[in-house]
């Protein structure tokens, strides 16, 4: 039974009088926060590329690539990106650094099986540690033989660029500890089958830990893929001149360079046979909690007017591929992907190498830095900070959201369990149109635990979030339906 001091029902007895008095439509660009806006100032296009310079100067960051060297292979990545988070911290103690030993068997793309290596920072929260939220990405790499340990593979777009945004963030988030635990993970074997994702959402699992949302960086840097062919001549990493790089992506005014994919799963994985019944019949196909997020990712770009905005692709990943987001989904934990709008397959898991085309013009292969537009990249960074510092310092999501369905009746009656959270101001109700993919309307209704609306449960799909006094809002939890 709900506690009466959460309880309030809004009736609405005629709606030609203020039907609607009683509600507070929510400014579309408030509120603003002072965080979102210091982490979006704190990621440089220039600071992007010295670090995507790096990771592909290193040669090949191959999973069994060497691991002693301090120059060349996965060894010398995994012990640079440590390094990038411990000294993100500045000696202040808030930031965890660990290296994580993923052992792996004899498999089709490791036959001698091995070692691997996960980079991982945590910046435990402030008044909720044990909620967490993950920015991810893979900082291992590989050409066209998954399995040659030694060979070239710059591995920049796929996927160094995801892994510049989980070092970026690092850095610009070390010195502003959230609410919630933010934890910046590298992951090594995804190119082998997600391995070490794999290894550390299974262990997660084990642990109990309550990861709320994951947002996967994978292949994040190169907007424009099959539509560009070639920025001018190759040259060796140690050779690179940034600001010639910049320049061609400072001027490219290709709508595409403002658009990321997000992709999010429908039904979960792991969803029991009674929830996927109670799921058909509430037609929720398309309301878990990672579709969930991918709308958080979305609305979080929208009140801070961020650069990139989000383009919501409602599948899991892209046919023929995968990510390390999926290990997430399979513990059953909410995750997303990021990727860019348009891929050039050539520039990924291939040898770099040029070739000449049936006209005889020269086509690079290969997935080089020239090919990443670093400013593009800048502003996913900052797309994935904004939306970690929204949902770290919002309160949870309401828990047995409901549409009411004791009698019949032309409006909706919500209840839900109130957010724990001692700061929580009150509660929004959105809803939307069954045919609708995002929720189209809003409505604050205060800090209670029910209310009443003038609109049709039968015609809308409805949801409520919670927020706090700093105008932070959680995910929204998508209402069932329940007689009481």
């Amino acid at each position: 039974m709900l506690d009466s001091r959460f309880i309030t029902t809004v009736s609405v007895v005629a709606l030609a009088s203020s039907a609607w008095a009683q509600y507070t439509p929510v400014p579309p660009g408030d509120p603003r926060p002072v965080l979102p806006a210091q982490v979006v100032s704190a990621v440089e296009p220039e600071s992007c590329g010295g670090d995507l310079a790096t990771l592909v100067g290193f040669g090949t960051r191959h999973s069994l690539s060497d691991t002693k060297s301090r120059q060349r292979g996965v060894g010398a990545a995994r012990d640079w990106l440590a390094e990038q988070m411990r000294a993100a911290d500045q000696g202040r103690g808030l930031f965890e650094v660990r290296i994580e030993e993923v052992v792996v068997p004899p498999g089709p793309r490791m036959p001698g099986g091995g070692t691997l290596y996960n980079v991982v920072g945590v910046l435990k929260g402030t008044m909720y540690p044990d909620r967490r939220y993950y920015v991810v990405g893979h900082y291992d790499s590989r050409n066209g033989d998954a399995n040659d340990a030694s060979g070239d593979a710059p591995g920049a777009n796929d996927d160094g660029s995801g892994t510049v945004v989980v070092v970026q963030l690092a850095r610009a988030l070390a010195s502003r500890p959230l609410e919630s635990t933010v934890v910046f993970l590298c992951t090594s074997g995804e190119e082998q089958g997600l391995y070490g994702a794999r290894f550390h959402a299974d262990q997660a699992k084990t642990r109990g830990e309550q990861i709320v949302a994951v947002l996967s960086n994978d292949i994040v840097g190169d907007p424009l893929g099959d539509l560009v062919q070639s920025r001018g001549p190759r040259r060796p990493a140690d050779d690179l001149n940034l600001d010639k790089l910049l320049g061609p992506a400072l001027g490219i005014p290709d709508p595409q360079t403002t658009i990321i994919r997000v992709f999010s799963e429908g039904l979960p994985q792991t969803m029991s046979a009674e929830k996927y019944a109670e799921a058909r019949k509430l037609a929720a196909e398309s309301d878990s909690p990672s579709r969930q997020l991918a709308r958080y990712v979305a609305d979080a770009a929208r009140r801070e007017r961020t650069v990139i905005q989000p383009k919501l692709i409602f599948r899991s990943d892209r046919f023929l591929r995968g990510g390390d987001h999926s290990a997430f989904l399979d513990n059953g934990f909410p995750a997303v992907r990021f990727t860019v709008p348009r891929e050039e397959f050539t520039r990924q898991h291939q040898n770099v190498r040029v070739e000449t085309r049936a006209d005889g013009t020269a086509q690079s292969i290969g997935d080089t830095i020239e090919f990443v537009d670093f400013v593009y990249l800048a502003n996913v960074a900052k797309l994935n900070g904004v939306t970690l510092v929204h949902l770290a310092n919002a309160p949870s999501t309401p828990q047995r959201v409901r549409v009411v369905t004791e009698k019949l009746t032309n409006d909706t009656t919500l209840r839900w369990e109130p957010s724990p959270e001692r700061d929580v101001a009150g509660y929004e109700v959105v809803w939307r149109e069954t045919t609708a993919a995002d929720w189209q309307e809003s409505r604050r209704v205060g800090k209670v635990g029910e209310v009443t609306l003038p609109v049709s449960k039968d015609d809308y799909f409805f949801g409520v979030r919670a927020f706090d006094n700093d105008g932070y809002r959680s995910p929204v939890g998508f209402a069932g339906a329940a007689a009481k």
